[in-house]
């Protein structure tokens, strides 16, 4: 043995990118990141508990992700249609979409959330 611990960290498969691959395939991560990220402001471990404690929160200047659209659909064949119409725009990269189109297959819509109804964004956020 070399005497140095292992971390759970070393585990992971790590990829190296230079920055200006890294924005080409990941923009809307790259950005997160230039902009100091996007906080974590809840965690759950019960979908339906969760949404029931959650504080409410401000949406003001909120960016839907793809996952917000897709809980929109009432259909898989509508989730496909966002899936294709995102990555077609460059708003999601084609492995994202790829790995969207794999769940959306084996799991169907519902397996990105609950649907989200007309006025969810009024009823879990404050004015």
């Amino acid at each position: 043995m070399d005497g140095k611990k292992k971390k759970p960290v070393d585990d992971f498969a790590w990829q190296e990118y230079d920055k200006e691959e890294f924005e080409k395939r990941f923009p809307a991560l790259a950005k997160e990141l230039e902009e100091g990220g996007v906080p974590i402001e809840a965690f759950r471990a019960d979908e339906e508990e969760g949404e029931q404690e959650a504080e409410p929160r401000s949406f003001a200047g909120y960016e839907p992700t793809v996952i917000d659209f897709l809980r929109r659909c009432e259909t898989d064949e509508e989730a496909l249609e966002i899936i294709n119409w995102m990555e077609s725009r460059g708003e999601i990269t084609p492995e994202i979409a790829k790995e969207l189109r794999i769940t959306l297959a084996k799991k169907g819509v519902r397996a990105f959330g609950p649907k989200k109804e007309w006025g969810w964004y009024e009823r879990h956020g404050r004015g």
